[in-house]
């Protein structure tokens, strides 16, 4: 009869026996950082600074609340451009209305216009960048 032997401890590793050690030391602003992030994403120290070094190595690490904070100061100047667009818009009309539809002045009005679009199809498209590459 064949005796059933028992498996205890932990389950062996797909990828090989870790073998090596390094040793690192931070100040304690820092491990507060990373105890911090350690209960914001559930996830051991260890494997959060595997995933950090091996993983992201080649990529960008961004403060996240600093890039939000960015963020709503750029989406608040958006709002501010907006508004002035309408006023501006408001203006031209009320001029037109009253017969002094200055050319010059549209001209203008249209190049900065056509500018400040170029301008906000780039920033959506770098804010689209910048969600894939966080998204990763």
């Amino acid at each position: 009869m064949a005796e059933l032997k028992k498996h205890f401890g932990r389950p062996k590793l797909q990828d090989g026996k870790r073998v090596k050690k390094l040793d690192v030391r931070f100040t304690q602003e820092e491990y507060d950082r990373i105890v911090s992030m350690e209960k914001a994403f559930g996830i051991s120290k260890t494997e959060l600074l595997r995933m950090r070094v091996l993983n992201d190595a080649d990529k960008i690490i961004v403060n996240a609340a600093e890039l939000l904070k960015l963020l709503d100061r750029t989406g608040a100047e958006l709002g501010r451009a907006g508004n002035n667009i309408n006023q501006l818009a408001k203006h031209a009309n009320t001029e037109k209305l009253a017969g002094k539809n200055d050319l010059r002045v549209t001209a203008a009005f249209n190049n900065l216009m056509a500018e400040y679009i170029s301008i906000q199809q780039a920033l959506e498209k770098s804010f689209r960048k910048i969600i894939r590459l966080m998204g990763k």
